[in-house]
């Protein structure tokens, strides 16, 4: 996806029915990274999140932090109750990789939902950027 805007990969993932097939089951990139079929510089792991830097990075910091578990959390939008522990576990996660990675300044965190959000994995993640300024408002 490297040289496309991230609208453009939305789009795309729409237009492909990413979503759909994600919520069948089918495996999302991150499902390939998660089973090591695809490499990952990992930057945290324990039993329910993986952390890795993202391949088109945005800041200088830009860590992608993910469920090992699914559980039909293919977007934010779709959480249910039974959700909250691993939702709480992804934001804990992601303050303990910004202090690993000394993002003592700030930092933010971003989640994509739906193609109007730019979402183009349909595997919910949060995006972890920092190391520079950032801008608001945000996009």
């Amino acid at each position: 996806m490297s040289g496309s805007s991230e609208e453009e990969n939305a789009l795309r993932a729409a237009a492909q029915n990413l979503a759909k097939q994600a919520d069948a089951g089918v495996p999302t990139i991150f499902d390939k990274i998660l089973s090591k079929e695809i490499p990952a510089t990992v930057v945290y792991e324990d039993d329910k999140v993986l952390a890795f830097r993202d391949i088109n990075p945005q800041a200088p910091t830009h860590i992608v932090i993910i469920p090992k578990n699914r559980d039909g959390l293919t977007q934010l939008s779709k959480a249910e109750e039974r959700h909250k522990d691993i939702l709480g576990h992804l934001m804990y996660t992601a303050t303990l990789v910004a202090k690993q990675l000394g993002l003592d300044d700030g930092f933010r965190l971003v989640i994509n939902d739906g193609v109007k959000g730019c979402q183009s994995v349909y595997h919910l993640h949060l995006h972890l950027l920092g190391g520079r300024q950032m801008k608001w408002p945000p996009g």
